[in-house]
């Protein structure tokens, strides 16, 4: 199996796709510029644009047209950054720093924030609708965008958080809160790549599926885990913060050891899932790659 240079590639596809989504920013009408703004600061801010690439990646595997595969994968980073905006908002995480600078409520206020957030959810669909892919793949993206980003995805994990704030929940509860709230987008990330290639199911398709469901898993355990030992020079934003609120995280639940384990566990499930299909490697490397993140 060819090992690819995993974080060389990630760094610059995530070039590619800041540069894209800075195309598909609408120049806005002097009135309405300061929400053009406020978009453009919440989107263009930086990160690894892990999601999008996922997308490429399995958009690969299936055999897509590139560019259609980063038009899928940009309308999902416009959801992703919107929930950020939204989560750090006062009523929610009340978070002042995002990536090494302050949130967008506090650069632009409160109303500002949650308009630049309404317009980013919205533009992403005016993206997916407006993508070439092949027959039925526009609609079934649009349909699995709207599902990972709504009541039966991240909105409702993000209300199943703000519920269980302050309270000793089960295990259980626990993986279902993340399954929602972080991994409805990136299992919506990997199926999009298939999607983009006009699969629509298949063995591939259950592939991408398992592998989202480990991976998003063990992205949150690491999250949880640096919130309360990680350096918050590298990290861009303020760390204890779900200590502070009462969360029960994993970190809370199993340890700094525990949660390392059991985010190494899913790692290697989620490589397993993909292994025949994953000939170049890429897969497993990301996996490996976000197992051992420090920001």
């Amino acid at each position: 199996m060819t090992v690819i240079p995993v974080q060389e590639e990630l760094r610059d596809y995530a070039a590619r796709v800041e540069a894209r989504l800075a195309a598909l920013i609408p120049d806005a009408d002097p009135e309405t510029a300061l929400i053009s703004e406020a978009m453009r600061y919440s989107l263009l801010g930086g990160g690894k644009r892990i999601r999008p690439y996922l997308t490429y990646a399995f958009s690969r595997l299936a055999g897509a047209d590139p560019e259609a595969a980063l038009d899928f994968g940009c309308a999902l980073e416009m959801v992703h950054a919107y929930s950020l905006v939204h989560d750090d908002l006062p009523a929610m995480d009340n978070d002042v720093m995002r990536r090494g600078r302050p949130t967008c409520h506090v650069a632009y206020g409160e109303a500002n924030a949650i308009l630049a957030g309404d317009a980013l959810l919205t533009h992403a669909f005016s993206v997916l609708a407006n993508t070439a892919a092949p027959d039925g793949a526009v609609r079934r993206a649009t349909a699995e965008l709207a599902d990972a980003a709504g009541y039966a995805g991240m909105v409702g994990g993000q209300t199943l958080d703000m519920l269980t704030e302050g309270k000793t929940v089960t295990r259980e509860t626990l993986v279902k809160l993340q399954r929602l709230k972080t991994g409805a987008l990136i299992r919506a990330a990997c199926r999009l790549g298939c999607l983009s290639g006009g699969v629509f199911d298949g063995e591939l398709y259950t592939a991408a599926d398992r592998y989202a469901e480990k991976i998003g898993l063990a992205f949150q355990v690491i999250d949880d885990v640096l919130d309360g030992v990680g350096d918050p020079a590298l990290l861009g934003k303020s760390v204890g913060k779900d200590k502070a609120s009462g969360k029960t995280t994993w970190l809370s639940l199993l340890g700094e050891e525990g949660a390392r384990d059991y985010a190494t566990r899913l790692t290697d499930e989620a490589i397993s899932a993909v292994t025949p299909f994953d000939k170049e490697g890429r897969l497993a490397a990301l996996a490996t790659l976000l197992l051992g993140r420090n920001k």
